[in-house]
């Protein structure tokens, strides 16, 4: 079933074109912003009278001779300089809702052509504790991979921890040491923070030891079977500290996701020897590095991809465009996503470009760098603790939920202690995750508690508290909702509001599986929260005659699975009563 953005797309598309128009040009439509304008509205009229130099309501004129939409639209009209207004046929309206009422998908179609897509998004070094830095690119990854998952593509998560390099010689030389002196480091472990902290003063202060930190690092590398037994206990506990985050974040990653640093190790030499043969490297201060021409500034020099270190190391580089070269190639993939900040923009615009000038990606793999901005704090500088150190991010989530308890018991004190802290669980991490994704990912944000728990406005305990109110409606009425009976009919202005914002969920999940911005699912989900409490104080559900009733208790039953589905692939939950 065609979302009806993309019918109107078509045909007004089509008209366009038999008006005189290039072939592809777009009509551009989209959700009328007023109710006047009708449902939907085509923009694409005005750009193409210019480009053809014709009046732009003469061309809508010839669009609408040569456009039939009488089996969806009611009508069909120009406004201002060449808008085309179309409002749908309420029968039309009442057929969708009522094939959305019945299918499990709500309307929202299945791709119609599966892709195979990687996405690459979490990525914490496993030296340290996972942090606040680490929160945008985990949910917005996680909403990302859920919504095309929902949309029926093939996600392949990859999770590219940092398990490898210097830090872990340090690291696993401190364990040595704490069991040589008789010591565990299992209890230590479980801090991991200042485990490393511990690590790092005695590598700063001892040189000694930094010396046989910096042994076991070559030791790691050419496989001592000792030293890669202990760092195999190290990853092992570090990994178990990321999945008590993700399981309290309520993220879908698991451990069978991970696709270390280490992983891409044995290929690195291969990657490099590779670039040789297709004639890629050159040297450079005793560095091995790529040269394109797309990297030359405005003096003429070109800024390179630096691959091999003169001393022999590499570089992050090197690893990924081993990662490009066994996702693109290995895996087949037709996407590639990276959900990664944009300070690394630079650096995977690199990574692309010398991955299509060595074959590793063809240009039939699209590799996508969704890049985020910074969480701040109130002094609009990165979010830190108040004596200026690094949030945990589990302490994060622990805050975000005693938070919620205290709020959920003012709102609701008659809630047992139990109910109260099940719901401060799904608000407190709900509320923590909205207010990232109900943003745009690519601008920075200050980072407010009482902003993103407030019951007001476009957040996650406005929506839950929706969602459990449109709940309540059956439950004081004593209705089953599976044996309602009936269909959905349409007649006063706020169903059509409703009806007509319901029907377009499967266009807003659809955008969000091809451009990878989630605010755009927040901010459909709010105006259907919206749209739904005009709906609740305009027209009377449980008081109205019968058939009428039956109607609006299907349009609320709808509206509730809706915010359920919506905020279940933002990876939030819901609760029936708050």
């Amino acid at each position: 079933m065609m979302a009806i953005r993309e019918q109107l797309e078509a045909s007004i598309g089509a008209a366009l074109v038999a008006a005189g128009a290039p072939d592809g040009s777009k009509a551009l439509v989209g959700a009328a912003t007023r109710p006047e304008f009708g449902d939907y509205q085509a923009n694409g009229v005005m750009a193409v009278a210019k480009q053809l130099k014709k009046n732009p309501r003469e061309l809508a004129a010839a669009v609408l001779e040569s456009l039939d939409l009488s089996d969806v639209a009611e009508s069909v009209d120009i406004a201002g300089p060449g808008f085309i207004n179309v409002k749908l046929k309420s029968t039309w309206l009442d057929a969708r809702l009522n094939d959305a009422l019945a299918d499990e998908r709500l309307g929202v179609p299945q791709a119609e052509s599966a892709q195979k897509i990687v996405i690459d998004y979490s990525h914490p070094n496993l030296a340290k504790e996972m942090h606040v830095g680490h929160l945008r690119t985990t949910i917005i990854g996680d909403a990302i991979a859920r919504v095309l998952e929902f949309c029926g593509h093939e996600v392949i998560r990859h999770n590219h921890v940092g398990d490898w390099g210097t830090q872990f010689g340090m690291l696993i030389a401190y364990m040595d040491r704490l069991e040589a002196e008789g010591e565990d480091p299992s209890s230590e472990l479980a801090d991991l923070e200042a485990f490393y902290q511990s690590a790092r003063r005695l590598f700063d202060g001892d040189e000694a030891f930094a010396n046989t930190a910096r042994e076991y690092v070559v030791r790691l590398q050419s496989g001592d079977a000792h030293v890669r037994g202990m760092w195999q206990r190290f990853i092992d506990e570090s990994l178990r500290h990321c999945q008590e985050v993700y399981d309290a974040l309520g993220v879908t990653l698991r451990r069978e996701d991970v696709r270390a640093e280490s992983d891409y190790n044995d290929d690195l030499s291969r990657v490099i020897d590779d670039l040789r043969t297709k004639g890629l490297l050159r040297e450079s201060d005793g560095a091995q590095c790529v040269f394109l021409e797309e990297f030359k500034g405005k003096e003429g020099e070109i800024t390179p991809v630096i691959v091999q270190k003169s001393d022999g190391a590499y570089l992050y580089a090197t690893t990924d465009l081993s990662a490009v070269r066994y996702r693109a190639g290995q895996l087949d993939a037709d996407r590639v996503l990276y959900i990664v900040d944009a300070r690394q923009m630079l650096h995977l615009r690199q990574v692309f470009a010398v991955s299509r000038a060595a074959g590793y990606a063809p240009e039939s793999c699209s590799l996508e760098h969704h890049a985020f901005g910074t969480m701040l704090g109130d002094d609009g500088k990165p979010f830190k603790t108040r004596t200026g150190g690094t949030v945990k991010l589990m302490d994060l989530l622990r805050e975000a939920q005693e938070r919620a308890f205290a709020l959920v018991g003012e709102k609701n004190p008659e809630l047992s202690v139990e109910e109260r802290r099940e719901v401060a669980r799904v608000v407190g991490i709900g509320s923590v995750k909205y207010a990232d994704l109900s943003l745009n990912r690519t601008t920075d944000y200050i980072f407010n508690w009482d902003k993103m728990l407030s019951f007001e406005g476009n957040t996650a305990p406005y929506l839950q508290y929706s969602y459990a109110r449109v709940k309540s409606i059956f439950r004081r009425a004593e209705i089953d909702e599976s044996k309602l009976g009936g269909r959905i009919e349409i007649a006063e202005q706020a169903e059509r509001a409703l009806a007509v914002k319901i029907v377009q969920f499967g266009e807003v999940v659809d955008a969000v599986a091809r451009e990878c911005y989630p605010n755009a699912l927040c901010n459909y989900l709010y105006e259907l929260a919206e749209l739904y409490m005009k709906f609740y104080e305009h027209c009377p559900v449980l008081k109205s005659e019968e058939r009428v009733r039956a109607s609006r208790l299907l349009l609320c039953k709808m509206t509730a699975r809706i915010i359920e589905s919506g905020v279940g692939l933002l990876g939030i939950s819901t609760v029936e009563r708050m």
